[in-house]
């Protein structure tokens, strides 16, 4: 059975992510890092952006930045 993360776990492994990715390290490194598949975290990512995080919490001072390698 797949695991299964919630809203607060999702954008606390974002925020990791986007301090990562400002640390130079490129998305599937990142990816890599947090244990998820790097089509998950584009596609999570790209949804937050859109609806927001499931449980109401603002992602404030969230960069957008993202590197492809």
């Amino acid at each position: 059975m797949k695991k299964r993360h919630g809203a607060e776990q999702i954008v606390a492994k974002l925020r990791q992510a986007d301090v990562e990715l400002g640390k130079g390290l490129k998305v599937p490194e990142v990816c890599k890092q947090m244990g998820v598949s790097e089509q998950t975290y584009l596609q999570v990512e790209d949804q937050v952006w859109r609806d927001g995080p499931a449980d109401g919490q603002a992602v404030a001072g969230y960069g957008r930045s993202r590197t492809r390698g």
